[in-house]
C-alpha cells in the first residue's frame, strides 16, 4: 500500500469506478463537498463540467478521479475525506481501507501479540515444594529465637499435621530446645 492519499486513490480508481453504489446523486454530493469546502480542489467551472447530467455518472466519477490525482496529495486527501462523510459504507469497503484494517486487526495477528511466562519448566510442585521448605525454615528460625514465649511447645504442636518425618525433625527440635 503507497504511504500517501494519491497513490491509495490510484488504487482505489478501479473499484470506485465499478461501485454501485456510488450514484448520481453520490456523487454530486462528493462534487459539491470539494467545491463548496475546499474550492481550491475543485472550482465552480470545474464543479460544474463534473455535474453535466448529459455525461453517465461512471465517466463524470472516472474524470474526477483522474483530475483530482493531477492536483495532487491533498486533492486526494480532501476527496477521502468527502468519501468518508457521505458515502461511509462506500469508504469502508475501499480496497486499501480493508486491507488496512486487516493489517491492524489484532485477532489476526494473534502472534505478535501472545507472550509465554514461563518461570521454569519443572511445573508448579516444585514451586510448592521450595516454597514450602522457605516457610518451614522461616518457622524453625523464628520459633528458636523465642525461647522466653514458650515457641519451642508451639512448634512441637504444629508438627501435629505433617507426616511422619517432618514431624520427627521438629518433635526432635523441640525437645533439644527445652533441653538446653
Amino acid at each position: 500500500m503507497g504511504d500517501g492519499f494519491h497513490e491509495q486513490l490510484i488504487e482505489d480508481s478501479a473499484f470506485l469506478r465499478a461501485e454501485r453504489r456510488l450514484d448520481t446523486e453520490r456523487v454530486d454530493e462528493l462534487i459539491l463537498q470539494l467545491n463548496r469546502v475546499y474550492p481550491q480542489v475543485l472550482t465552480d467551472r470545474e464543479a460544474t463540467r463534473f455535474r453535466n447530467l448529459d455525461v453517465p455518472t461512471s465517466v463524470r466519477l472516472g474524470e474526477l478521479l483522474t483530475h483530482l490525482q493531477g492536483k495532487g496529495e491533498e486533492a486526494c486527501r480532501e476527496f477521502y475525506r468527502a468519501l468518508h462523510l457521505h458515502v461511509e459504507e462506500v469508504y469502508y469497503s475501499l480496497p486499501t481501507r480493508l486491507r488496512l484494517r486487516e493489517y491492524t486487526d489484532p485477532l489476526k495477528h494473534q502472534h505478535v501479540y501472545r507472550q509465554e511466562y514461563t518461570l521454569n519448566e519443572r511445573g508448579p510442585v516444585f514451586f510448592l515444594g521450595c516454597f514450602s521448605v522457605a516457610v518451614g525454615m522461616a518457622l524453625l528460625y523464628y520459633y528458636s529465637e523465642s525461647k522466653l514465649t514458650g515457641g519451642s511447645r508451639a512448634l512441637g504442636m504444629a508438627a501435629l499435621g505433617l507426616k511422619r518425618k517432618a514431624q520427627e525433625v521438629l518433635i526432635w527440635y523441640t525437645e533439644e530446645s527445652l533441653m538446653k
